[in-house]
């Protein structure tokens, strides 16, 4: 099913809404709050395509959402790699070239960052590697208490992985933007990448991908595959990795509690905010749907 949304005297078809989860789906305690998963289970029910859009690992975010129910499309670590719920099937994947890969490493280490390499080894339970280090540098925060699908490597193993989904680092916004701003000069064209601001482990986080991987490429990339427009999909979010699909998508939403940037891209900013369930409130008036 289809519905049609009225947005500055338009109307808009809307068929696919993809959802971001850190900041847009999950409080600030990483749970969904009721009347989200409510909201979501009904947009299900009626028809609507529904994408989980998130720059979380795939694992995680499945059992993040387990809640919502139902089959999803988990379009995780950025657009890199996207599976469905209900039996892990692989729709579309894209790594970094081993070349990029190694290249951004040795920069890395040559300004003082450590990072996390998000790879393809779901069935083998691993999603993340991370560079061994004994200071307790802030790459280690990532790791939350009880997950156990990463692996410690020291840095001339790290070099050698396949399957690179995305390089992870951490650290101060300023010296990440930086960072970021060289990478760009010096490899004009090679990555996808930006520097996160609204999270919780650190300052700013800084992640480098595949140059056709982000979170709207990919969706779009999706969308066509299953025969819908561009001006067709509604989607939501809260951080700069959703300033790209908030801008392009037919109708784009920030939250509340959004980033500068997500807010400037957005057709909609929520009233209320992740903690308030800013997303269902706001996507059942558009949409007028009862929940």
């Amino acid at each position: 099913m289809a519905r049609y949304f009225l947005h500055n005297e338009v109307n808009i078809l809307i068929k696919l809404i993809a959802i971001d989860l850190d900041g847009t789906l999950l409080d600030s305690k990483k749970r969904i709050p009721e009347e989200n998963v409510a909201l979501i289970r009904k947009l299900v029910t009626v028809g609507y395509q529904v994408v989980i859009a998130t720059g979380r690992r795939y694992y995680s975010a499945k059992m993040m959402t387990e809640a919502l129910g139902g089959n999803l499309v988990i379009l995780a670590n950025n657009g890199n790699i996207v599976r469905r719920t209900d039996d892990d099937k692989l729709i579309i994947s894209k790594f970094l070239d081993s070349e990029a890969y190694r290249d951004i490493l040795i920069e890395a280490e040559n300004s003082g960052l450590k990072g996390i390499v998000h790879v393809d080894m779901f069935s083998q339970g691993v999603d993340m590697v991370l560079e061994e280090d004994e200071s307790g540098s802030d790459h280690l925060k990532y790791i939350t208490e009880g997950d156990n699908r990463y692996l410690l490597m020291p840095k001339k193993e790290l070099l050698k992985l396949d399957r690179v989904l995305a390089v992870v680092y951490p650290g101060k916004s300023a010296i990440l933007k930086d960072f970021r701003s060289r990478i760009d000069f010096k490899y004009p064209d090679r990555y996808s990448s930006h520097v996160l601001e609204n999270i919780k482990i650190a300052e700013a986080m800084y992640e480098a991908m595949n140059p056709g991987g982000s979170k709207w490429k990919t969706l779009y990339e999706y969308a066509t595959l299953n025969g819908i427009k561009r001006e067709e999909i509604l989607a939501i979010g809260d951080d700069n990795n959703d300033v790209e699909m908030i801008l392009n998508a037919g109708i784009g939403i920030a939250m509340k509690n959004g980033s500068q940037l997500a807010k400037d891209a957005a057709d909609i900013i929520t009233d209320k905010d992740n903690d308030e369930a800013g997303l269902a409130f706001t996507l059942a008036d558009a949409l007028k749907i009862l929940f």
